[in-house]
């Protein structure tokens, strides 16, 4: 206990080094930005996993100052929003625990936080940025039809002979102006989670965990009322101007969050089976195409549960993380 107090700061510090540097490599290698951008939240997954709170909130802080410094202030307040912050919330969240005898379990076992519940704060902080993003550059029908017509020019200049129909295009440009935030949402959802993964399985490895390593296929499920949520957005995304907006932004994160636990659904059910391997590729596969991603997200919204990891209580806890969870 006494080591990881005592390496709290220059932990912190390097993982917010590292973090500065991943997202400066994204900004100068595009082709790689999106990985790059989540690949920068997984030293503050780490510091924050495997040394607490301190760690990760140093971490955000060390990178925010080197972002302002380096590049501008509101670089640094992009970076903390959509890749820092979350990861150190996610992290906080993973190391809450309390004894399972309040929630009506054994005295000698403490009770984690629930995975489902961490993929639904994931989700929900996931939309708040991305909407704030749109809000930051004005995002809209203006902007996605300057993007359609700049592409139709290009396209144009490659093939004179090419002559869009004008019914093509405005219906191209109304599907857009949804999609974009709906991918944008369920992509970062999906990178950001691996992300947590990945270091989950680091610190776990390295011996620094705090929160015991779950088993994903039986852990990553969507917490119930996030389907209500889901279904909101679905509404929203009907009404046209910003509500579709908004509502398309849900239906990309939740969507991605329901996807998640469905192919962990299938990971689950499959086991010990024979047919296990050639299934789970070919659902991967055929996941790229709609209508079986759409089964597949089916299959997680119809799995909705909180699965919550028990231990053997023990008496030195961290208070830079003992804390209480949510009941059933």
């Amino acid at each position: 206990m006494t080591d990881k107090i005592q390496t709290v700061l220059p932990t912190g510090i390097l993982a917010g080094i590292a973090a500065t540097l991943l997202v400066l490599g994204a900004n100068a290698q595009l082709s790689f930005a999106s990985l790059l951008y989540a690949a920068s939240s997984l030293p503050i997954f780490i510091a924050g996993l495997g040394w607490g709170n301190r760690a990760a909130v140093i971490g955000i802080v060390t990178a925010a100052v080197l972002g302002a410094i380096l590049v501008s202030p509101m670089f640094a307040v992009a970076m903390a929003v959509f890749t820092l912050i979350p990861a150190g919330w996610l992290s906080h969240l993973a190391n809450l625990a309390r004894p399972a005898s309040e929630l009506g379990g054994p005295d000698n076992l403490m009770a984690w936080y629930p995975i489902s519940d961490i993929l639904l704060h994931l989700c929900g902080l996931v939309t708040i940025a991305v909407i704030a993003l749109g809000v930051a550059i004005g995002y809209g029908p203006e902007l996605t039809d300057q993007m359609v017509d700049a592409m139709t020019a290009a396209l144009k200049a490659q093939e004179p002979a090419f002559t869009p129909e004008p019914a093509g295009m405005a219906q191209t440009k109304s599907l857009l102006v949804l999609m974009l935030p709906l991918v944008q949402g369920g992509v970062w959802v999906t990178l950001l989670f691996t992300a947590f993964y990945i270091a989950v399985r680091i610190v776990s490895r390295s011996g620094r965990a705090l929160r015991p390593r779950e088993d994903m296929p039986s852990a990553l499920r969507m917490n119930r009322h996030a389907i209500f949520i889901f279904l909101g957005g679905i509404v929203l995304s009907f009404l046209g101007g910003v509500p579709a907006m908004i509502g398309a932004t849900i239906c990309g994160t939740f969507g991605a969050g329901f996807l998640m636990a469905g192919f962990a659904s299938l990971h689950f059910r499959s086991l010990g089976k024979d047919w296990r391997i050639p299934v789970l590729v070919l659902c991967y596969l055929s996941s790229m195409l709609v209508l079986p991603a759409i089964a597949i997200l089916i299959l997680g919204l119809s799995d909705t549960r909180r699965t919550i990891a028990l231990t053997p209580l023990k008496a030195d806890a961290s208070p830079d993380n003992k804390t209480t969870e949510n009941k059933n």
